[in-house]
């Protein structure tokens, strides 16, 4: 990909929405994959009372809508600001008490988890039924949208994440006096572009230059959260 192409894929662009500013990609079909859209908002005509706790509007008791999920609501119910990155918002905006926690969990992601995807880790690289695997770097691209493998020479491939259509986390046993199962690896299902059916790639989680896999297993943890962001994207 030319530099050209990639400044232009990255490009962005600061928009004035009814819920407020936000940073937004230049050409839509850039966007993250994880984001989500602004949702239409109920009329003000159509929301006599506070969808939540039924309170009647008037002149003392305003209304006001919810940026993650459209609905109308006196202040008591929708007063928190939170920050709304999947909707790319600029600052904080304001959000009922159902989806502030919501939004308050989802920054965790970007916070922390984004950041492990974004830096990557070393994995052992199966691709399809293929019986060798490659020790591949695998990390995130900076605008969201492709996992990056990167292995030996010349060996770079790209999986666009909007494709990936299943993941399946790979554990072994529980920890002694109980717990969770560790994870050691991530089964992935994706459509290639031009092929019949879902292409296969497994990652096993592999030691880096320190000898640890702890990079690793935190990169699947993220990734798995990932998954799951996709998935919500997807039945917007």
């Amino acid at each position: 990909m030319s530099s050209e192409v990639a400044a232009r894929r990255d490009a962005k662009k600061l928009v004035r929405s009814p819920s407020g500013l936000r940073m937004v990609p230049e050409h839509r079909a850039y966007g993250s994959p994880f984001g989500l859209e602004e949702p239409p908002w109920v009329p003000d005509k159509e929301c006599p009372r506070c969808m939540q706790c039924d309170t009647k509007f008037d002149f003392l008791t305003r209304k006001h809508h919810c940026r993650r999920c459209g609905k109308c609501f006196c202040d008591k119910c929708c007063g928190q600001k939170v920050a709304l990155r999947r909707m790319c918002f600029v600052d904080p905006v304001r959000q009922c008490a159902g989806c502030a926690p919501v939004s308050r969990r989802e920054a965790d992601f970007y916070d922390r988890q984004l950041k492990l995807l974004l830096s990557g880790a070393t994995f052992l690289v199966t691709f399809g039924n293929s019986e060798k695997p490659d020790t591949m770097v695998c990390r995130l691209s900076s605008n969201q949208r492709f996992l990056l493998l990167d292995g030996d020479g010349d060996d770079h491939r790209e999986i666009e994440v909007a494709r990936i259509a299943a993941v399946q986390m790979l554990t072994e046993g529980l920890p002694p006096g109980g717990g969770n199962a560790r994870a050691t690896g991530m089964t992935l299902q994706y459509t290639a572009p031009g092929a019949e059916g879902l292409a296969q790639l497994t990652l096993m989680a592999s030691e880096d230059a320190d000898g640890s896999r702890r990079q690793a297993t935190a990169w699947l943890a993220a990734m798995h959260k990932a998954a799951k962001l996709l998935h919500e994207s997807r039945d917007q």
